[in-house]
Parts: structure tokens; sequence; C-alpha cells
């Protein structure tokens, strides 16, 4: 059951429903009940009967055979034709031919077999605001054209007015959008935190979606918020185990009064401490106030980092803090330029991160190719002028911050982040057949300099099965996306703001 279960309809299957390998029969029973199944259930038991037999078997081991291997762990290799062998939700071989007759086998032919992608900074709350605010920067310059503005418009307007069932819905569908697109793991930071109820259903729409999730327990608005003090409570009642898809990390915002409590409460909690570091906020002392002071620490992710000062870059760098950058938004934003180049000559952990929805999209190709070209522009326009420029970034050191880079930075990598025995199955199949990749000449060069998300053919997120054969599985997305365009009439109108397609 979910928050969008019927009480009053039990017959009507769950949205959310998570055994997709009978999803054909529960296709059928709606039928016999004279209940329409939608056009994405019916894709989905199509999808179904394709399944390996045995697949989803308690105690079968699972061989993904003949594929292109990238594993990202130096240690194993990658393979141009290889195989992974999974036990359960666990990685327990990787290698060129792996004998394993009991296993069921999924054919990876014609596939790049590699490791999930991995978010770290998403914002899943403002899903049914997609570009809205395709044209805006990050805070009102004076310009009239900038009136409306990310600051103003999204976290002082639209956002004030989410309901729990808001909340809800658009971490769901947020969700599943991204895991169609390949990002196994999220850091979903949801500054939405109005009341515990819409906690809870931030967390409830992080859960339900699925897939690997940290819950960033950031700020919220008027009289019931209770950030930071109810991450105590939210700990102790979902995230008392860290053997589970979903954690926690403790937002801790320095703009904004009050920060110093939940720095506090957050390492008394052992959490890790995230925030936004952006000099358009005029944060630059006070980032430098708390690394002078040694609060910095390897629990720290600072996501953007731009505008800082070199001492603040030198204090989170000696700390062993992580940088989590979010390319496109930044240079469309006005965050300022992405310091790409000032994290690799430090020497600091990095990742990537697809921040608002409702400027730019959260698929992980975007910001591959982003931090690639833009890393490249300022190494090659050094070069064409006749000074020294660094090394050009190349196609597997993105890879590199689009998977490893983020499971470092959320505490995770002994779990994901690469193909390596011991490790969780949370794995991507890639098309290299489709039309806009064949033929097949350079794997981290096709899955970042060609691909899109429709070259994402099947997702597991610890061993089970989320796509398969491009087919999204388990969730009635038409259904969910009429739940989703009902929230996104309701905020609108709610935030008095007209709608207007074409502005």
């Amino acid at each position: 059951m979910c928050r969008l279960c019927d009480p009053k309809r039990p017959q009507l299957p769950c949205p959310t429903r998570r055994d997709f390998l009978t999803v054909a029969a529960v296709g059928g029973a709606a039928a016999t009940m004279g209940i329409s199944s939608t056009g994405s259930v019916r894709a989905q038991a199509a999808a179904a009967s394709t399944l390996p037999e045995g697949l989803g078997t308690p105690g079968r081991r699972v061989l993904i055979k003949g594929g292109a291997v990238l594993s990202v762990d130096d240690a194993v290799g990658n393979f141009p034709v290889g195989d992974v062998l999974i036990d359960g939700k666990t990685i327990i071989e990787v290698g060129a031919n792996i004998d394993a007759p009991d296993a069921v086998q999924i054919d990876a032919s014609g596939k790049i077999v590699m490791p999930g992608f991995i978010d770290t900074h998403h914002h899943q709350f403002e899903t049914a605001l997609r570009s809205q605010l395709a044209n805006a920067i990050l805070v009102n310059d004076g310009r009239p054209a900038n009136a409306t503005n990310y600051y103003e418009t999204m976290l002082q307007g639209f956002s004030l007015v989410y309901r729990p069932e808001d909340v809800y819905i658009n971490e769901l569908f947020g969700g599943i959008a991204q895991l169609d697109a390949g990002v196994t793991t999220v850091m979903d930071v949801s500054q939405i935190h109005h009341s515990p109820e819409h906690s809870d259903a931030a967390i409830e729409g992080l859960r339900d979606a699925g897939r690997r999730g940290v819950f960033g327990y950031f700020e919220g608005w008027g009289d019931r918020a209770k950030y930071p003090q109810d991450a105590a409570r939210i700990k102790q009642q979902y995230f008392s185990s860290d053997d589970q898809l979903t954690t926690m990390i403790m937002g801790g915002e320095i703009y904004l009064p009050g920060y110093e409590e939940a720095w506090k409460i957050g390492r008394e909690l052992g959490l890790p401490i995230a925030l936004h570091v952006v000099g358009t906020f005029g944060m630059q002392p006070t980032f430098d106030e708390l690394g002078a002071a040694g609060m910095f620490g390897e629990d720290n992710i600072f996501i953007h980092m731009t505008g800082m000062s070199d001492d603040g870059w030198k204090y989170a760098s000696d700390a062993g803090a992580h940088v989590s950058l979010s390319v496109p938004i930044e240079m469309h934003m006005r965050h300022g330029t992405p310091p790409i180049q000032r994290a690799i000559d430090l020497g600091m952990e990095m990742s990537l991160s697809t921040d608002v929805e409702c400027t730019m999209t959260a698929d992980f190709f975007t910001q591959m190719r982003s931090l690639v070209t833009l890393q490249r522009m300022f190494a090659n326009e050094k070069a064409l002028s006749g000074q020294e420029y660094p090394e050009l970034m190349t196609a597997m050191q993105a890879i590199r911050q689009a998977t490893m880079g983020g499971a470092k930075g959320l505490k995770l990598d002994r779990k994901i982040g690469s193909l390596t025995p011991g490790k969780e199955a949370d794995i991507i199949l890639l098309d290299a057949e489709a039309i806009n990749v064949a033929p097949l000449n350079n794997v981290p060069g096709a899955v970042v300099t060609l691909m899109e998300r429709t070259n994402v053919d099947t997702v597991m997120v610890a061993g089970e099965v989320k796509k398969w054969k491009g087919q999204l599985m388990g969730f009635d997305v038409e259904r969910l996306r009429s739940e989703l365009v009902s929230s996104r009439d309701y905020i609108f109108e709610a935030a008095k703001i007209e709608r207007d397609l074409f502005a």
C-alpha cells in the first residue's frame, strides 16, 4: 500500500506495486473485474513476458552474460565481452567468461554493462514544475526579465503552498523518472519540510520509488516547521538501520539563521552534513570563518562551491570534504563558473548532480557531457593562447565522477559505485546497438558523447530488475502522471501564478 492506494476501491491495483513479475496476472485480474488497465500496465505485462524464467526466484543466482563490462574498478578491470554474477543483492564475480550453469541468465550481448549513475543533489519535490523556470536565474538582479527567479518564485513562492500529498507524488514521480534514466541512487535535497507530515511524505515518496535514496533533511517554512529538531525523530523512525536502500543526510545551509544548531544535531546523530555553497548568496565570509575554525570534515558535502576564496577551498580540501557539481545549472542560472579544475587541482573528491528540473533535465548523460566539454573548453582555450594547460578530461573520468564519485560523496562506496565483488548490484545495461550509437568503437566514449536516456535498456537496484528492455517496471505510470498533473494544477492555483505555456 502507498499514499495513492484507495481503501474504498481495494480491488484497484496499487500504482506503486513492486512485484512486476506478477504484473501480467495483475492486469488479467483487473480485466476480469472490469477494471481497465492503463497502457503502461499493458506494456509492462508485455515486457514481463520476456523475462528469463526463474528471475526473482529466491536462491537463484543471476548471470549477466556477454556484454561490454565497464566495472569502474581498476582492480577488477574491463571486459570487451564479459559477465557479472549476482547472488541475491550482491555481486559475487566479474570476469570474461563465468561458468554458472545454475544461474538465471540475462543476455547482455550488444549492451554496455556498468554501475548505475549516482546523483548527489536533486530537488525532487519540484518535479511537477518541470521547465517552469527554464529562463530563470538564481536570484533577482533587478532587471525586469529576472523578476521571475528561482529563489523568490520557487522557494518563496511555489514551495510554500505544497501539501504533504504534493510532496509525495513529486518525490515519487521524480524518482521513477530518474530510475528510468539509469540513475540508481539520489540524494534528495527536499527543502519542503513545512511540517512533520511534509517530511514523512518526502521519505515515503523517496522510498516508494524503489531505488537507493539518501534523504536530505533540509529546511522548511511556516509555523509547523520542525527543522532541524525533528531530525532525531526522523532518524529513529525511518533510518535506524544502515542496511537499507534509504539513508539520511542532514542539511545545514549557512545562509540561513540557526545553521549552527543543524550542524550540531547532524553531528550528534552521526549524519553527513550537506549544504549549498554559492557566492551569489554572500556566504563566502561565513564559509571562510567555519573553515578557519576547523568546522569542516570528511562528513561535509559542499554543493556547487562557486565564488569561494582560495582560503575556503584550502580549508575544504584539507578537511577531506566532498564537492557536488551541477554543471549545466551552474552555467545556466548564474551560480558562478563551475569550479571543475579547482577541485581537480586540489585532488578533491567530486561528483555530479542534477539540481532542479524546473530549469534543466535530470538525466546523467547531460551531466557528464557538460562536465567534459566545459573542462576541455577552458583547457583548450589556454592551449590555443600558448599557455600551460591542464590535462584534458576524458570520458572515463566523467563516468568515474558519475558513479564512484557520487558513491564516495554519499559515504556509500562500500556498497555501490562500481562492479566490484562484494558490492550490491546497482547495475545498468545500455543499448550499444541503437541507431544513435552503433557501431560500438569506444565504451566510455559511447556512454558520454553519444548516449541519452533512451539507451537505458535495463536497470537493477540491489539485484532487483526495475527496468527491462526499455520498459520501467512496477508502476502504473499513466495513473501517477495524472496524479502529478493534479498536483501541478493545485500548486499553480494556490500560489496564484498563471500557467503560460509560451512564457
